[in-house]
């Protein structure tokens, strides 16, 4: 641990020192451009691999049913970007391109990450595509051995793509495991916090902005991301500024899960949600450098407009209401942004546009059915009702 700076430079291949301004300020625009690529060379590198350009889709039926209940004049279209559409099933594939481009340009023989899974599969993706080794870092288990259907799911998904696995017991192993095998491989740090991972989503800004004003001849007033550490809002908001939506307003939403501590044994097995939850979404908000490098290029509060959070049955709900409404079955990620995107688009003109920037892939331990199986074992109360009534931990409120 005494070596982690170390370790960095040597995995990232940035000296992150020469960015700081004084005791605390540091130059983060002067960062992100020592990732070297523009938003077109970007676009290039992920054209390669067959990363982004995915469609969008207007929700003809959840608008229609928002605006039966809306006010009057009230009622904004909602529009969802499929970014299941990536290798990979999820728009971290953006996030993993630059990193193994980079890797491979380096000459690098392989990437690590430590992740819960979506972005492990995507690194092991396109580490696969350009004939790199790949190791995930992943924490599955509590001490009783249990592993969260959701995250077991994506280490299977790591391992087909070719990706050697590690699953430990949620603590403060994860870290030095990752730091270990950086420095016994010699490994490219495929960081979820590098300006190289944060370049990666800037195409999905620009293009979201792209096939709005294409579609609708207008930018689109508001964009609803899923936040959990950070890294799709501040990429994507960036990518929505270089393509000029300036008035577009950037929305983070997160699982509800106040009252429940991440690294705690106990709690683990108590959340639905590995990702896009309130104790992933609030501390790195507040101090976004607790990342795996020195300074951590995932800053929202540089863009957010607004936060808000649903529960974890209310996304439930929406994941089916897509699937049997709109013909589309995707994961939990992006139906977090769909959840809260139902009622922001309550309170919007009917002749505006609300943007849900990201689906994922869905199946096996990521079903609502399995998730909410294992929550039942767990010994979680599993019930309709009002959503106002779960309890994250001990209570898991459908709507009615």
């Amino acid at each position: 641990m005494a070596r982690n700076n170390e370790i960095m430079l040597r995995s990232v291949g940035m000296d992150y020192s020469k960015f700081n301004t004084g005791k605390i300020a540091f130059d983060y625009e002067g960062m992100m451009a020592q990732a070297g690529y523009s938003l077109d060379e970007v676009i290039r590198i992920q054209g390669e691999t067959g990363v982004g350009n995915t469609p969008i889709y207007e929700l003809r039926n959840l608008t229609e049913l928002v605006r039966r209940t809306a006010p009057r004049g009230k009622g904004a279209r909602i529009l969802i970007k499929d970014e299941a559409a990536n290798p990979s099933g999820s728009f971290k594939a953006r996030r993993a391109s630059v990193s193994v481009y980079h890797a491979k340009k380096l000459g690098y023989k392989g990437l690590i990450s430590a992740t819960s899974g979506n972005y492990g599969a995507a690194v092991a993706s396109q580490a696969a595509k350009k004939g790199l080794g790949c190791i995930v870092v992943q924490e599955v288990f509590d001490s009783r051995g249990i592993g969260q259907p959701e995250i077991l799911e994506k280490g299977r998904a790591c391992e087909a793509y070719g990706a050697e696995v590690v699953q430990l017991t949620v603590g403060p192993e994860l870290f030095y495991v990752f730091l270990r095998l950086l420095e016994e491989t010699g490994y490219f740090n495929a960081s979820l916090y590098t300006p190289f991972a944060i370049s990666g989503i800037e195409t999905l800004g620009s293009e979201v902005a792209g096939q709005i004003r294409e579609k609708y001849g207008q930018d689109p007033d508001a964009v609803i991301i899923t936040h959990a550490g950070g890294g799709n809002v501040t990429g994507t908001a960036r990518g929505l500024l270089k393509a000029g939506c300036k008035n577009t307003k950037v929305i983070g939403a997160s699982v509800d899960l106040s009252g429940l501590h991440m690294a705690s044994d106990g709690d683990f097995n108590r959340k639905s949600f590995t990702t896009g939850h309130t104790g992933f979404g609030v501390p790195f908000l507040t101090w976004p450098d607790r990342a795996d490098v020195p300074k951590n290029a995932a800053r929202a509060l540089r863009y957010l407009d607004r936060y808000v959070t649903v529960t974890q049955g209310e996304v439930f709900y929406v994941t089916e209401a897509l699937a049997q409404l709109e013909g589309l079955e995707r994961g939990p990620a992006g139906n977090t942004s769909l959840a809260a995107a139902l009622a922001i688009a309550r309170e919007m003109d009917r002749e505006q546009i609300v943007v849900v920037q990201e689906t994922e892939y869905t199946g096996a331990g990521k079903h609502p059915t399995a998730q909410l199986s294992f929550a039942r074992q767990q010994g979680i109360e599993i019930r309709r009702g009002d959503p106002r009534e779960n309890v994250p931990g001990k209570a898991i409120v459908l709507p009615t």
